[in-house]
């Protein structure tokens, strides 16, 4: 599998990188984790047609992580003329939220005729589900988001990728990052304690625990962007928006 980083920051920009999105190429169809505010610029900036993505599995319900869809679904409506159907996977109240947003944004955009299918799915927290090509597994993390904010495990043919979305440190972590080819870990700041989100001094010592094959950082802030290399020392991935990487 390939996956393509498509945004990388926080909600503020740090760095100057574009917000959470992770678009993943398996060879048989293309899906996104998480789609930021910025995520139709990053596909357009990295090459990539939005018509190609199938499933959409988003991990929470912050503006940074999924108000991306907006954009994304009118583009497909208006600009692209997507026809294939499109699947959008998420927390309980995943589509509620959406049309909410979209509302507030576009008024009255949510009742328009769309040219393709637009399919919601809610997580079933802790249980397994066939949602495309991936077995999914949301796991429940700590982070308000107004629903469950979710850690993903995505299983396609024999590749594992999980995804911790934003968290403080929760026990949740470890099975769904083991044994994975790929873990996702946020680290925003590197020791301030930030509620809701990880650090890298606490991430470290946890990462034997994780059991994943690799580990890639993402979500840093100023602080943790300054000091990424300590990171890069210990092992771990530095996420940039960009970064390709095969698993």
């Amino acid at each position: 599998m390939r996956l393509t980083i498509i945004g990388s920051g926080d909600a503020f920009g740090s760095g100057g990188r574009l917000q959470t999105c992770f678009h993943v190429d398996t060879g048989e169809g293309c899906f996104l984790v998480d789609c930021g505010a910025t995520a139709l610029i990053g596909l357009n900036r990295f090459g990539i047609d939005p018509n190609t993505v199938s499933h959409i599995y988003i991990t929470h319900l912050h503006g940074d992580h999924f108000a991306g869809l907006v954009w994304f679904l009118m583009h497909s409506n208006y600009k692209s003329k997507r026809r294939d159907p499109l699947t959008i996977a998420g927390p309980p109240g995943i589509e509620e939220r959406y049309l909410a947003t979209t509302e507030v944004l576009f008024p009255k955009s949510s009742t328009v005729e769309r040219g393709y299918d637009v399919h919601f799915v809610e997580y079933e927290i802790g249980r397994p589900q066939s949602i495309g090509q991936a077995l999914l597994t949301a796991y429940e993390v700590s982070h308000p988001s107004g629903a469950p904010s979710c850690a993903l495990r995505l299983e396609v043919g024999e590749k594992v990728l999980s995804y911790s979305g934003d968290t403080e440190w929760v026990e949740s972590l470890v099975p769904c990052a083991s044994g994975a080819d790929l873990f996702i870990a946020e680290c925003y700041s590197y020791d301030k304690p930030v509620p809701y989100h990880t650090n890298w001094v606490t991430l470290l010592p946890n990462l034997a625990r994780l059991g994943a094959k690799r580990v890639l950082i993402t979500h840093m802030n100023d602080q943790m962007l300054a000091r990424q290399e300590e990171a890069r020392a210990a092992g771990v991935l530095l996420a940039e928006d960009g970064l390709v990487i095969d698993f």
